[in-house]
């Protein structure tokens, strides 16, 4: 079932789930829409390699905006810090930023139960598109979960995305074994 947005209050009012900054605007009907943070990156090199650490560019998004470019895979950052103790977060894209041609993950949209971070995005456009610091970028959409849990997100100790930060985050595949 998916939260409405009388219960995303009730949870929030809870501690189940923490937005920050939070403001009442942000609150559809059954989610709740987060902007585009400060910082964007790149990676710096052409070939990726999943076993390797493969080092990324931030930069600030300056105040006329900057144009994403096709066929480059940019890392972005929500301006909302987010925790969510009770509940399974899923990220979507909005409708109007995908209308631009805009893809907010490749892959990466749902969150699990203890994520406690901001929202590393996966962004590629099919065209040039100018994007500015904080536009909506997306919505979250909260989950009930059914039984309980065993290993939170936020206590994993195999957790590779635990580091509070307003930048976004590389690939961490290469911590994985296998």
């Amino acid at each position: 079932m998916i939260l409405t947005d009388k219960q995303i209050l009730a949870e929030i009012e809870k501690g189940t789930i923490l937005i920050e900054p939070f403001k009442r605007s942000g609150l559809g009907t059954n989610s709740y829409d987060v902007h585009l943070g400060r910082y964007l990156a790149t990676y710096r090199d052409e070939v990726l390699d999943a076993r390797h650490h493969n080092q990324i560019d931030v930069f600030e998004i300056p105040e006329e905006g900057f144009v994403l470019q096709p066929n480059t895979l940019y890392l972005g950052v929500t301006l909302e810090y987010t925790e969510t103790h009770a509940h399974v977060p899923f990220l979507e894209g909005k409708s109007s930023v995908g209308r631009l041609g805009i893809d907010i993950h490749a892959t990466a949209g749902k969150g699990d139960v203890g994520f406690c971070n901001t929202w590393t995005l996966e962004i590629s456009v099919t065209q040039q598109v100018r994007v500015y610091h904080g536009m909506p970028i997306g919505q979250l959409i909260y989950f009930e979960v059914k039984g309980g849990i065993e290993n939170y997100y936020n206590s994993k100790v195999n957790a590779k995305y635990n580091n509070r930060t307003t930048k976004p985050v590389e690939s961490m595949m290469w911590r994985n074994e296998w």
